[in-house]
């Protein structure tokens, strides 16, 4: 019978090994040469211990002990045994003991690494997905990618207990713009026709459920073509499921019992239930955002009536326009003249056309560059309303109201928001509207054009009011995730195109296949869907998404370890009936020709 490769991980090994023989392969992390002994931290995916390589010892030859360098892939035997108590690690937890090799075999060289593995050593980001395979190898990155392997199993548990069934659907579909941008890939074999890759399974896990399926779950890859943020890739994985015989609390109760499990499998934290809720109006209204940070206060409030009769003409014109007067309460920021101006600039990059800072006094007075503009009842109205204490900086918005509230919500999160992610907040974001109005005016679905309203008549009425059965999952202020009641009557989601502008003939080319099949005996059904990159991320405590997939794009979509996007031959182009147009050929020779 051929002899294992190793009989251990390396970070497996405790004091309660100590005698024992141990075969141990992996990469060397470190090697350290004292009189001719070789210590090396041996590195493999369970964690690092101490190897002892004594040339007396005859582990190996004097050359291949000197020719150890960081990153050559080795094998070694030896026995366990503890470390005297001086030279203990603690920490590391392998630190009380160490391997005392008596053979060791070079498996694999490595050449000059271009960088150092070592979570300590600042490298540029293109160069770590350049080689990242080698990032890989660094304990932090092992860390997020294990965890987001355990995020993946303990949802699958999680569905699998409530007896949902795993389904794959196509991934080769036909397009139907959801919002963003396609990812279209060309046909060979009907030239001019194109398939695209799917945003959400949307449309097919709604067929799962007119299928009778019932219960049904997929940790899904989608794609949207868009510009991508620090939360956001082209290519991305989410947690799709979807329930027949459902409402809004059937999917909220299992996606806290998700959110609890995979918390407490990555943080031991166990989860308070049931999560707040919060309506879409009432986090607009108090933080400016539907993806509100509950972790702290500031939370933005009305002064409209406080001004209701100001002389103060820059806040009486907002309101005759039908615009309000917002504000927060900053607390002690003690910010110098200049830093309160930085405010007002920010406050101008983000679209008001300014902000007012106001700053409570010790003796009861208060300082502003408006402060004689505003009378005897205002001031203190203004210190009522936010609950002004001595040394408190309020910071006030006149504008449009849905201007006001956006941009005082974005300057709380970047004065207020709590370093890490120690705490977690998780929170219910519901009742959303169901349309929203885009840049030409029309109406455009805040969600998708399948989500049910709450009340048919009024969303044929007033559509601008109109209240839909969506909802989201919201965890320190990032969006997890979006669902909702799906509309099963044919005659409502018909109701819904025509309030779009969507005519008979376009809905029937967009989705004809499935409003047919919404007319045989839809079930009521609703669903959800994790983002599991942004929830790994922020539960691993990393600021973006790319820290968590193992081979993601940049910032601008390129993939550096391999070359993507890339240029394809010219026959490849022919056989699928595409030709390049002669102005981007001529970018490329542009390209080409500066060396890029």
């Amino acid at each position: 019978m051929a002899e294992t490769m190793k009989t251990h991980g390396a970070g497996t090994l405790r004091a309660a090994d100590a005698g024992s023989e141990v075969r141990l392969a992996g990469w060397v992390g470190r090697r350290r040469d004292h009189g001719g002994v070789v210590f090396v931290d041996l590195r493999d995916a369970s964690g690092v211990v101490q190897v002892v390589l004594n040339p007396e010892d005859a582990p190996a030859s004097e050359a291949d002990l000197r020719g150890l360098r960081n990153e050559y892939c080795i094998s070694v035997t030896g026995t366990v045994r503890l470390r005297p108590g001086d030279m203990a690690n603690p920490d590391l937890p392998t630190g009380e003991v160490e391997v005392v090799g008596t053979s060791m075999t070079t498996l694999s060289a490595a050449e000059p690494l271009p960088f150092q593995i070592d979570d300590r050593v600042e490298v540029d980001e293109a160069k770590r997905l350049q080689y990242r395979y080698l990032d890989l190898r660094r304990p932090a990155m092992q860390d997020n990618v294990r965890a987001r392997s355990q995020t993946i199993r303990a949802m699958r548990t999680v569905m699998d207990d409530l007896g949902f069934m795993e389904i794959e659907t196509p991934t080769l579909i036909a397009s139907t713009p959801e919002g963003a941008r396609d990812m279209l890939v060309p046909s060979r074999l009907r030239k001019g026709t194109f398939y695209a890759l799917p945003q959400s399974p949307q449309l097919f896990k709604q067929m799962l459920m007119i299928a009778g399926v019932e219960r049904y779950y997929q940790v899904a890859r989608c794609y949207r073509d868009e510009d991508m943020r620090a939360d956001r890739q082209l290519e991305f994985t989410q947690l799709d499921f979807e329930g027949s015989f459902w409402g809004q609390e059937d999917v909220l109760a299992t996606l806290e019992e998700i959110a609890t499990r995979v918390t407490r499998d990555l943080r031991g934290v166990d989860l308070d239930r049931p999560f707040p809720r919060l309506t879409w109006h009432e986090a607009m209204e108090r933080y400016g955002t539907d993806k509100p940070d509950i972790r702290f206060g500031m939370e933005i409030a009305d002064l409209s009536p406080v001004f209701a009769e100001t002389g103060f003409n820059a806040f009486a014109g907002v309101l005759a326009s039908g615009g309000s007067i917002r504000g927060i309460n900053a607390g002690g920021l003690g910010l110098s003249r200049s830093g309160l101006d930085g405010l007002s600039a920010r406050a101008q990059e983000l679209g008001a056309k300014g902000l007012v800072w106001i700053i409570a006094e010790e003796d009861g007075t208060f300082r502003s560059p408006v402060a004689k503009f505003l009378n005897d009842a205002e001031l203190p109205g203004i210190a009522s309303t936010l609950k002004a204490a001595p040394g408190d900086t309020l910071l006030i918005v006149a504008d449009e109201t849905r201007t006001a509230l956006e941009v005082l919500g974005q300057i709380r999160l970047e004065i207020g928001q709590p370093d890490g992610h120690d705490e977690l907040a998780y929170l219910f974001v519901v009742d959303f509207p169901v349309f929203e109005r885009n840049e030409d005016g029309d109406f455009a679905p805040l969600h998708h054009p399948f989500t049910a309203p709450v009340d048919v008549r009024q969303m044929r009425e007033d559509p601008g009011h109109a209240i839909s059965k969506a909802y989201d999952l919201v965890l320190n202020g990032s969006e997890l995730g979006s669902g909702s009641v799906r509309i099963h009557d044919p005659i409502v989601q018909a109701q819904v195109f025509e309030t779009l502008g969507i005519s008979d003939e376009e809905a029937e080319r967009r989705f004809g296949w499935f409003l047919d099949a919404l007319r045989f005996g839809t079930p009521p059904h609703a669903g959800f869907a994790i983002g599991v990159d942004r929830l790994v991320s922020i539960l691993q405590n990393v600021p973006n998404i790319r820290e968590v997939i193992p081979f993601p794009k940049t910032q601008s979509g390129g993939d550096p370890l391999t070359g993507s996007p890339s240029r394809v031959e010219s026959k490849q182009l022919e056989e699928l009936g595409i030709e390049v147009r002669a102005e981007v050929r001529a970018e490329w020779a542009a390209d080409e020709a500066a060396g890029d």
